[in-house]
Order: C-alpha cells, then structure tokens, then sequence
C-alpha cells in the first residue's frame, strides 16, 4: 500500500513537472499558454497520416486547406477564398489567397515563402502516391486520372483546379480533411521520411519542439493570414502545450488543480465525481469549470462479419441478429452507463447532426424482449436453445458497455462470451476479418452521411476498405453509387434515407448510441466552441 502511495505522487510530480517545463519553454513571461494532455499519443506531424483525432488535433494547429468547416459543419473559404464547381459537378475551380505564407524554415533564406496553386499540386500528388502510403489516398479515388496523370492542375500561382471522374456530392467536405492541407516541396523533400517530426505549415501555430512520449510545444504564428470579425490578427494564444499521459484519472486530478486547460470526453474513472446521472455538472464544480457538449457524429456499434467462415455461426441468420438488436435496453445503458451521455442507438447507422438520419424510420430497433424471443424461434434457437456460445471482442474501455449487453441478453438465453483486446489487437483482427462479432465505432471523416453509409458498400470489402462487416447487397450499392452522383441535397439525403432502412433491415450492426462532444474547460477560458466533429479549433481561443 505505501509503495502504492509512492508511486502515485511520484507520478503527479512527474506530470506537473512536464506541465511546469512546457511552458519554460515559451521565452517570456505571461504569455498565454494553452495546455492539454493526449493520452492516445501522437505518431506524426505529417498530414498524411492523420489517421486519428489525437494526429487531426495537432494538424489543424498547423495546417490550413483549401477550405475549412465552421462550429456548424458549413464548408467555409479557407486558403481558397472563392471556388466554382462545374454544371456536371465534375470540375472544382479554387482561387487563392495572395497573402498566406509557410513558416519561416531556413530552406527559405529569411525570405516570406508564399502558397501557390503548385503547392496544391504537389501535395495532393503526394497523398494519392503509392509511396507516400498516405490513409488519406481512397478519399481522392474519385478524382481523374489521364496517361497516370491525376486531375490536379495549377493554371497559375493563384488557380487551382481539380478534375474527377465522375460528380461526387461529399468531394467538397472530403477537401476539409487534414489530407488537404498544403505543404512546402522544398521542406517535405529535404526531411524525406523525417518530415514527420518537422513540421512546415501555414496554420495558426508553427512546430517549436516535440519531444516524443512526453510532450509536444506549438508556437502562435506572428504571419497568420486570418483575423477575426473586428479585424484583429489570429490567434490569441501564444502557445500551446501538449503532453502525452497515459493515465487518464492523473490527468482529471491536474486538471482539476489548474494544471491542464481542457480535458475531452469522459472516463469511467472518474465520470461519477464529475457528472450527475443526467449528465449535468455535480454542484461542487460549477464555479470551477465549465462543461461543453453537443451531439457528436460518431456511431458506436457491434458489427457482425456476415461472411464469418465459422460452422454453423448462428450470427450470420438475419433473425438472431435483429433479436439481439431488440434484446436490450440502449436507454437504461445510457443513463446508467454513460450518465446519460449520447442518444440511445435506436435508428440507425447515420448519427444525429446529418441529413438522412430519420427518428421516424420505419424500422426502429426499441427495446422488446418478446420480439426477440419471437425470432430467436423463428430462427430455430428457442429461448436461445442451440446456439452455444457467441464471442464478443471488444477493449477494456468498452468492458462495462458489453458486460450489460452480455446480461440482458443472458435473460433471453443468448450466451455470450466477452472476449477483451488491446486496442491495436482488435482493430488489425476486425480488418483482418478474424473475429465474428466485434465493436466498433465511426467518427465522420467529413461532414456528410455518404461517409457513413461507404461501411457497407461492396467495394469496401476490408482489409482494403472499411467494410468491416462484408455486407454485400446490389440494390444498396446501386442506391450509393446514385446518392454520390446527385447533386440535389434534397434528393440524395432520400436516397441515404433507403440505403440506411436497409441497413436496419438487414442488421449487420447493432448500433450502440450516437455519441456526444463532451469538454471541460477551466473558467479562465473563453471561445473554446464545440463542433459535431470534434475538431480542436484554437485559433479562436482566449486565455484570461
């Protein structure tokens, strides 16, 4: 017990140490240092491969596209202040910016290295390169190739263009990904593969120092080309300072002493001591933080590989896998679970926040132990007579979720064993198609439902794409193929509308909850926003 006690304010010293020495970091006194902590760790400063939120964080600090998302998901001018898309949506026209330069980096002999439509050539080549092996690369499978030759075309330093195949509606949010973000040629070349640990954007904030594991400093950027609605420059911080603690109960306690600037999300360790059941901030915090949430575009699931190569797997009967959608109550879960924090997954794969969610479906999966009951007989395993036991793989995060799952479902007689995975485990088995029953969940990479709805099209098959579950059908992939093509917003959230009641049809996923942005800030902080992504937009942010 003593060693125990040892080592946790060891621990705590070591934490505030690194908090302390960030900010000696910043060679004047005052100055407004924002700072979090990621406990997921980043691997790479390089755009290309932004993969995850902690990366995506990062990247935003330093990096600008051609266009950007607003607190609302409107796609607003960015380093491109205008553009024209063609009638037959197969043309993008960007005209850019004459004022945004790179951060000064000595290949460019103290001169201003300004951004030219070229730039934009050379880096979205770099994405789709085989050598590059960016994750970004299928998000640009859409665009035009001639003789080897991408749609990528600088008509003159101010004039970007890009060609595509075919009219693809999301393409414009697809621009607002970290995978659009311009970089310098001279730079990237000089560092080769070590670029991702020299980072050379145009952002907000300009790589000071990164010291991998431990913590990660961001300088404001003294030539940003964006200012705010009064014409004042941005940003207003003048750092930002990111550790990499693993421990997420140590990093709520330094966050609760003042040390840490904004947590994100919440942890079982400690969401009783912040929450009250209904989500609310408990009295004792009210003065001292401030709590920001909003529905978030992510869906939380359990997928079902329908191809599953195991004999005699009952999962893959369309009727035991909707009994298990019915078997258990997602409103309960939530509300004691989650401290009511998300909305019960009940209509589908399309999140709260984008155009083809539908809360009047016709196919709403509430909970109902009869109707489960009903076609567990259909299916030949009465009361769950027959079927043995089915094997869940999840993470030790996700534990106490498929432990309530596993016991409502026990009261039908589905038996279910739990099988838990480090999370790198699990995902290279769900890609791998190793495992028959396995959680999940998808963030937007862009803001639009097509994004969702690519998880089932039969192109997607994993491990190439991110059709984890195999599902396969040719009236779905015809419906997807006309939804990417129309240009009606009116018309193609109809058709995601279809796509989506088949997908609930047909149950390859039992969806969990839509999850919700959940922040907590100290009070001294002001124009911290929420979005349904979960973007970390500093440039906005006061310190006070």
């Amino acid at each position: 017990m003593k060693n125990n006690i040892y080592i946790f304010i060891v621990l705590n010293l070591f934490v505030f140490c690194l908090f302390s020495c960030a900010e000696k970091d910043m060679t004047t006194e005052n100055r407004k240092v924002f700072r979090y902590n990621e406990s997921a760790n980043i691997n790479s400063l390089d755009p290309a491969y932004a993969k995850d939120q902690a990366m995506i964080w990062a990247d935003v600090q330093l990096y600008n596209g051609l266009v950007q998302l607003d607190k609302d998901l409107n796609i607003l001018p960015c380093i491109a202040k205008s553009w024209e898309i063609s009638p037959d949506g197969r043309e993008y026209v960007f005209h850019l910016r004459n004022d945004v330069f790179f951060h000064p980096h000595e290949l460019f002999k103290g001169k201003k290295r300004r951004v030219v439509a070229s730039d934009f050539v050379y880096s979205f080549n770099r994405i789709v390169d085989e050598k590059t092996a960016s994750p970004g690369a299928p998000f640009f499978s859409c665009v035009e190739t001639v003789q080897g030759k991408y749609g990528f075309i600088a008509k003159d330093d101010s004039t970007f263009v890009i060609r595509l195949k075919q009219a693809f509606s999301p393409f414009l949010g697809i621009l607002t990904m970290p995978y659009g973000s311009v970089l310098a040629r001279e730079v990237v070349e000089h560092y080769g593969k070590e670029y991702r640990k020299h980072p050379i954007g145009t952002g907000p904030f300009k790589f000071r120092m990164w010291k991998e594991g431990v913590k990660l400093v961001l300088l404001k950027n003294e030539d940003y080309f964006e200012k705010d609605s009064l014409g004042n420059s941005l940003p207003y911080l003048d750092a930002v300072a990111i550790t990499f603690i693993v421990d997420k109960q140590s990093v709520f306690l330094e966050f609760v002493k003042g040390n840490i600037d904004f947590i994100s999300g919440i942890d079982p360790n400690y969401k009783d001591e912040v929450l009250t059941r209904s989500g609310k901030l408990k009295d004792k915090y009210k003065d001292r933080i401030q709590l920001l949430t909003q529905p978030y575009l992510n869906t939380e699931y359990l997928g079902f590989k329908l191809d599953s190569e195991t004999e005699n797997n009952p999962l893959r009967d369309k009727r035991v896998r909707q009994a298990i959608n019915y078997g258990f109550d997602r409103r309960k879960m939530i509300k004691y679970m989650r401290n009511n924090i998300g909305t019960p997954g009940e209509w589908g794969i399309i999140p709260k926040g984008l155009p083809g969610f539908d809360s009047a479906s016709r196919i709403r999966y509430e909970y109902n132990p009869q109707k489960s009951r009903e076609l567990l007989k259909q299916a030949g395993y009465p009361n769950g007579k027959g079927m043995g036991k089915i094997i869940l793989s999840t993470t030790s995060t996700y534990l106490d979720l498929c432990k309530y799952i596993q016991q409502q479902l026990g009261l039908l007689g589905i038996k279910v064993s739990i099988d838990v995975n480090p999370p790198a485990v699990l995902r290279e088995h769900i890609a791998q198609g190793k495992t028959d029953w396995f959680r999940g969940s998808w963030i937007a990479d862009y803001p639009d439902a097509e994004n969702y709805l690519s998880l089932f099209y039969s192109e997607n098959f994993a491990p190439k794409g991110s059709n984890y579950t195999h599902f396969s059908d040719r009236r779905f992939d015809e419906l997807y193929i006309r939804a990417s093509r129309e240009t009606d917003a009116a018309k193609r959230s109809e058709l995601y509308g279809q796509m989506n009641d088949m997908i609930m049809e047909q149950a390859p996923v039992v969806i969990l909850y839509y999850d919700q942005v959940l922040r907590f800030a100290q009070k001294n902080i002001t124009g911290l926003e929420t979005n349904p992504m979960n973007l970390l937009i500093l440039k906005h942010v006061k310190k006070l």
